[in-house]
C-alpha cells in the first residue's frame, strides 16, 4: 500500500472547503427572507410597487449573486494555492520561476471579458425597458417641476396643479407628522396622486439648479436638468403610500426638498383633481419663476393662478 501524499490530501481539503463554502452560500440565498432575496432594496411582500420593480430587482440581485461567485471561486482558489504550494520545513530548493504562462494569460483576459459583456448585456436590456417612453400611450401626464427646495406637479390633463414649500426642519418630524404611517412622508409636504393600474408618463424640468426626482419604493430616479426634459413612463401597482426625495446635492436646504407619493384608485384620483379645481389651482406652473411672480407669460403659455 503506497500512503496518500501530503500534497493530494491539502489540495482535497481545499477542494472541499471551497465546495462546502459554494454550498453554504447557496443554501443562505435559497432560506434567506424576502428583504435578502429582494437584495435588502426596498419593496413589500404583497407585491411589486410598480411594473418594473421586478426587473430591478433581478438585475441588481443577478448582479451580487454573479460577483458573490466569482469572489467563491477566487478566494477557493487563493485558498488552494496557499496550502498546495507553501514552503515546507524539509523543502529547501527553489521554487521553479516560471516567467509566463500562455494559457493563464489568455484566460485572464478572455473570462473578464465576457464577464463584462454579460452584465453589459442585461443592464443595457433592462434599461432599455425602463427607459421605453414609445412602445405604449400613456394613460395619464404629469410634468413635475423640481425647484429649490420643493416641487410643482402640473397634472396636464386635467388642467391642474399642485404647489410645494420645502420642509423647513425634517429633524423635526415625528411619527404624527408622518402619511399613514409611512417612514419619510410628512402631513407638511406636496403630495403627488397616481392612478394604480394606469401608465404614467412623467415629464421632469427644474426651474434653477440640476435636482433628482427620487421615489425609493419605484427603485427609479431620474436627473432634473435645466433646460433639458426627461421623461418616463411606469406603471403603479400596489396601492399605499410613498416617500419621494431629491437625490441630487441641490443646495443648503436639499434635507428639506421631499414630497409625498399616493397611489389609489381611479375613483380617488379623480376626487382629488375635483378638489385641486375646487380650490382655483387651475392651469400650469411654468419653469420661469421670476416671470410667474411677476406674472409675465407669452399668449402660448397658462396663466395658472398661484395662491399666496
Amino acid at each position: 500500500m503506497h500512503p496518500k501524499s501530503p500534497t493530494r490530501t491539502r489540495r482535497a481539503l481545499a477542494l472541499r472547503a471551497t465546495a462546502v463554502a459554494v454550498a453554504v452560500v447557496a443554501l443562505a440565498s435559497g432560506c434567506a427572507d424576502d428583504a435578502a432575496q429582494r437584495g435588502y432594496l426596498p419593496g413589500y411582500s404583497d407585491g411589486e410597487v410598480t411594473n418594473q420593480t421586478g426587473r430591478m430587482t433581478d438585475l441588481w440581485v443577478g448582479s451580487w449573486v454573479a460577483a458573490l461567485a466569482v469572489g467563491v471561486i477566487t478566494w477557493g482558489l487563493m485558498l488552494w494555492c496557499v496550502a498546495a504550494y507553501r514552503k515546507r520545513r524539509d523543502d529547501h530548493r527553489l521554487p521553479v520561476q516560471t516567467r509566463y504562462h500562455m494559457p493563464l494569460e489568455i484566460m485572464y483576459t478572455i473570462v473578464p471579458t465576457l464577464m463584462v459583456l454579460v452584465l453589459f448585456f442585461y443592464t443595457n436590456r433592462d434599461m432599455t425597458a425602463v427607459l421605453d417612453t414609445t412602445s405604449e400611450e400613456p394613460d395619464v401626464n404629469i410634468q413635475v417641476i423640481g425647484k429649490q427646495w420643493s416641487w410643482d406637479f402640473n397634472y396636464l390633463d386635467e388642467g391642474v396643479y399642485e404647489s410645494g414649500q420645502q420642509l423647513l426642519d425634517p429633524g423635526a418630524q415625528t411619527a404624527e407628522d408622518e402619511v399613514d404611517g409611512e417612514p419619510g412622508t410628512s402631513q407638511n409636504l406636496p403630495t403627488l396622486y397616481l392612478p394604480v393600474g394606469e401608465r404614467v408618463e412623467f415629464t421632469v424640468d427644474s426651474r434653477d439648479v440640476i435636482h433628482s426626482f427620487w421615489i425609493p419604493a419605484f427603485l427609479f430616479k431620474m436627473d432634473m436638468i435645466p433646460g433639458r426634459t426627461n421623461t418616463f413612463q411606469v406603471v403603479p401597482e400596489r396601492e399605499g403610500t410613498y416617500a419621494g426625495k431629491c437625490a441630487e446635492l441641490c443646495g443648503e436646504f436639499h434635507s428639506g426638498m421631499l414630497f409625498n407619493v399616493k397611489v389609489v384608485d381611479r375613483a380617488e384620483y379623480d376626487a382629488q383633481m375635483a378638489e385641486l379645481e375646487a380650490k382655483g389651482q387651475t392651469g400650469e406652473l411654468g419653469l420661469d419663476l421670476n416671470r410667474q411672480q411677476h406674472g409675465e407669460f407669452t399668449s402660448e403659455e397658462t396663466i395658472p393662478e398661484v395662491e399666496g
